[in-house]
């Protein structure tokens, strides 16, 4: 026996079952490979970044870079561009209500933050749930086929081990193609949601910092 003649030997109900969790494993580990790549180039955009705008001497320069790529840029910088439009914006309307125009540039920023980690978190939870499920449905498929290998073994005139093992066989590779789909699954949703974790902190810290960089800049200008 091997795990092919298994599964083609097995009942049509099991054989959904298998192939049910083998185009969840694909799908998953097509998600893992493409998140992580996501991913990785967020950070590295967050950490290029952070290197220009930490030297810069004129945030007007900086606006206008990002202004001119608008339609490209991500993370921090379409934070840094939504902020400092907004701030602006509001700014030139009525010098007297700094206040207002910080608020304004913190609910856009928070509002770019947000679109940026929808972004990030697509297609993640798909993991989760081919994590939390997949063990499941694998069992099911076991219990459904042992069911079948012991109705045919009540059917038989001469009870042998023989007889019922190829069917409880086939009937437990449902269990371990589950396992197979639903480990690496789990592992990577934590990994990768960890990692978008991070990635929204340093989002968080750097409107905080930009937020206080506006603030002391409308109070010299009134000044």
């Amino acid at each position: 026996m091997n795990i092919i003649d298994l599964f083609l030997q097995a009942g049509f109900l099991v054989k959904c079952v298998m192939l049910l969790l083998l185009i969840f494993s694909i799908i998953s580990w097509a998600i893992i490979f493409q998140r992580t790549k996501i991913l990785g180039k967020a950070k590295k955009q967050i950490e290029q970044f952070d290197n220009s705008f930490w030297v810069a001497d004129d945030l007007n320069v900086l606006f206008d870079k990002a202004k001119f790529n608008k339609e490209e840029i991500r993370g921090t910088e379409h934070i840094f561009y939504s902020g400092f439009k907004e701030f602006s914006r509001l700014y030139q309307i009525n010098p007297n209500m700094a206040e207002a125009a910080l608020d304004g540039a913190s609910r856009s920023m928070r509002l770019s933050m947000n679109r940026e980690l929808d972004n990030l978190e697509l297609h993640i939870p798909f993991l989760g749930t081919v994590g939390s499920i997949s063990p499941y449905i694998g069992l099911f498929g076991t219990v459904w086929g042992i069911m079948n290998a012991f109705i045919s073994l009540g059917e038989a005139k001469q009870a042998t081990l023989k007889l019922v093992a190829p069917g409880i066989a086939e009937a437990l590779i449902a269990t371990a193609i589950g396992l197979f789909a639903a480990i690496p699954a789990i592992l990577a949703y934590n990994r990768l949601s960890l990692s978008v974790s991070r990635i929204e902190q340093s989002y968080l810290n750097f409107i905080d910092e930009f937020s206080a960089i506006l603030q002391r800049q409308a109070v010299a200008i009134r000044k």
